[in-house]
């Protein structure tokens, strides 16, 4: 049984990695495509090369349900093709044993995927996001294409880049009443994090009063704010490139702050699920290979494969928007296409035995 569980397990794990480089190729291509038309400044194609680069891991973190989908299909539906599983069924293998051979292998990308999502896509995200910003962005005083926004209270901060170790560059400020009128307005072209305060660098600050504006230059100023700048590193990121225990603590400051945190709860679950969603896409890969696709030709499982993908992306895409609008928890949001899958997966399988 031992070799039987290593043959299986190698013939599907070569095909998850094959599966997964392919979608790393395609992707990378896609990505260098679509950013040619941000290049300008110094952000130039050896910058973007680095950029994509760096973003890869994230890359391959969001591939991982799919190739292990596709990537079981095939790895199995090579040992069905040779009739190697009519020889492991003959031989009195059930069919929940040949499950758990294809399942080894995927606890392996388990747990590389959980080590990937939590220390090295955030790393590597945070850098190669503040470097096109500093790149893109710190030589314009303003602009909102290449920063990044946060609110707290009535302030709303604009950051032009921002980098490790507590430093702004083209930090913009709005302060507005009770009302929603503009009290102040202030723009300085650095902040640096000073133990519990930031302090302000070679600015200008302009107050509106009913009838008059004043306007002011400052050298520095202290800025008292609850804004950390681990918190600051974490709105630069997009909720999908954070670890899961920094998601669960900005969605609680957030929450503080009266903001919604629905974003970043989704993204929370998505990461915590992640197990369950590669796992349920297993189950549907292996019901198809011993069901419906038994006697099917390799492309014909490498479609189905493809469409039931897309399908889950698809119920994943519309519930987790439709929980931020219609108020039922992002849970829910990922764990319905996850109990579908295995609802349905289960179903196949019973009458495959």
């Amino acid at each position: 049984m031992r070799l039987l569980s290593r043959y299986t397990g190698r013939a599907v794990l070569g095909a998850i990695l094959l599966v997964l480089l392919v979608i790393l190729v395609l992707n990378v291509i896609g990505a260098l495509t679509d950013g040619l038309g941000d290049l300008r400044n110094d952000y130039d194609f050896f910058e973007l090369l680095l950029y994509v680069g760096a973003t890869l891991p994230e890359r391959a973190y969001e591939s991982l349900p799919f190739a292990v989908l596709i990537g079981a299909m095939l790895g199995l539906g090579s040992l069905a093709g040779n009739s190697e599983l009519v020889v492991m069924r003959a031989a009195g293998v059930s069919l929940l044993r040949i499950a758990g051979f294809a399942a080894r292998p995927v606890l392996l990308v388990i747990l590389f995927g959980a080590l990937l999502g939590e220390f090295v896509v955030p790393v590597a995200g945070q850098w190669a996001e503040s470097r096109r910003m500093a790149l893109r962005g710190e030589q314009e005083s303003f602009s909102a294409r290449s920063g990044v926004w946060n609110r707290e209270g009535n302030e709303f901060m604009h950051f032009n880049a921002v980098y490790p170790g507590g430093r702004l560059a083209g930090v913009a400020r709005y302060r507005f009443d009770d009302q929603r009128r503009l009290l102040e307005a202030s723009f300085a072209a650095r902040a640096r994090f000073e133990g519990d305060h930031w302090v302000e660098e070679d600015g200008v600050i302009s107050r509106f009063h009913a009838d008059s504006v004043a306007t002011e230059r400052f050298e520095t100023r202290r800025w008292d704010t609850g804004l950390a700048p681990d918190l600051v590193t974490l709105t630069l990121m997009p909720p999908e490139s954070l670890p899961v225990r920094e998601l669960r603590s900005y969605a609680a400051y957030l929450e503080g702050q009266g903001l919604r945190a629905g974003t970043y709860w989704l993204a929370f679950w998505t990461k915590v699920l992640q197990p369950a969603v590669i796992f349920s896409l297993l189950l549907i890969a292996i019901s198809f290979v011993f069901g419906p696709l038994r006697e099917s030709t390799t492309g014909f499982r490498v479609f189905s494969g493809v469409l039931a993908g897309v399908i889950f992306q698809v119920s994943l895409n519309l519930l987790g928007p439709s929980s931020l609008v219609f108020g039922f928890s992002p849970f829910w949001a990922v764990a319905g296409p996850v109990l579908g899958c295995l609802a349905v997966g289960l179903v196949l399988l019973r009458r495959a035995a």
